[in-house]
């Protein structure tokens, strides 16, 4: 693991393989090791960037609002760090909505998107779903990660790996979520609102998602693979929000066919 201060903040970081650049942008409550399984994929043909956000795994956690442009000014000025001029991009849920922010804010930063289970928010933004797992509330690790089994995996699927399940509990108790950073970074997420501005994405994007998601509706996708001039929407079923997690083949081929 590096680590390397940029905008004020130090973040931790880690590059593998050799390749075409990617930078992979976690979600809200998440750190860059939900992308442990997809790097390793990538990093045949990749030089593949993960790091934990502001506020999140093993970076700072200052205080005061955050905001998701302050998160993709964060992941540009990382990306300038570790010597990116422009990267494939993928970003899932709220890394999603950083991904959005990104591309329009720093176009020259990004070759390709892929944006995963997120949502372009606002008022035309469909169902949002925000369970105990996100709660702001202290909880203990094996609650809050029952909770985040149970809300970002299809029933079928914690049924035939239950061991997931004390994975997510497993991954608390190593890395406690502080409630009041959660807090800062929910509202961020809250805040978000793209939609009147996505046609100004003029890269090549690919949206994906899982049909079962129960977080964030696979609606979301539609809406912003129509927003987006030329976007690609690949849906996967069954699959729930951490679809690379639950259908790492299927997805891992839909993002290889759009990168190829």
């Amino acid at each position: 693991m590096q680590r390397a201060r940029v905008n004020g903040v130090e973040l931790a970081y880690e590059l593998r393989g050799a390749g075409a650049p990617i930078v992979m942008i976690h979600g809200a409550q998440g750190d860059q090791t939900m992308f442990s399984g997809l790097a390793a994929a990538f990093a045949n043909n990749f030089r593949v960037l993960t790091f934990d956000q502001r506020g999140s795994g093993l970076s700072e956690k200052p205080a005061g609002d955050y905001s998701i442009a302050m998160l993709a000014d964060d992941t540009a000025a990382l990306m300038e760090h570790v010597g990116f001029s422009s990267a494939d991009v993928i970003g899932v849920s709220m890394g999603g909505m950083i991904a959005q922010e990104l591309a329009l804010r720093h176009p020259d930063k990004i070759h390709r998107l892929i944006l995963g289970c997120t949502t372009a928010g606002g008022p035309k933004a469909m169902r949002i779903g925000v369970n105990a797992a996100y709660s702001t509330q202290p909880m203990s690790a094996e609650e809050r990660g029952r909770a985040l089994a149970e809300a970002a995996f299809t029933k079928g699927y914690i049924a035939r790996h239950p061991e997931i399940v004390a994975a997510m509990i497993e991954a608390r108790r190593n890395t406690p979520l502080d409630p009041a950073v959660l807090e800062r970074r929910m509202k961020a997420a809250m805040k978000h609102d793209t939609y009147d501005r996505l046609p100004g994405i003029t890269c090549p994007t690919l949206v994906i998602t899982g049909k079962d998601d129960a977080l964030i509706s696979w609606e979301n996708s539609r809406i912003i693979a129509e927003r987006i001039a030329g976007a690609k929407l690949a849906i996967l079923e069954p699959a729930g929000h951490c679809f690379w997690l639950e259908q790492p083949e299927e997805s891992g081929a839909a993002i290889r066919r759009f990168l190829e």
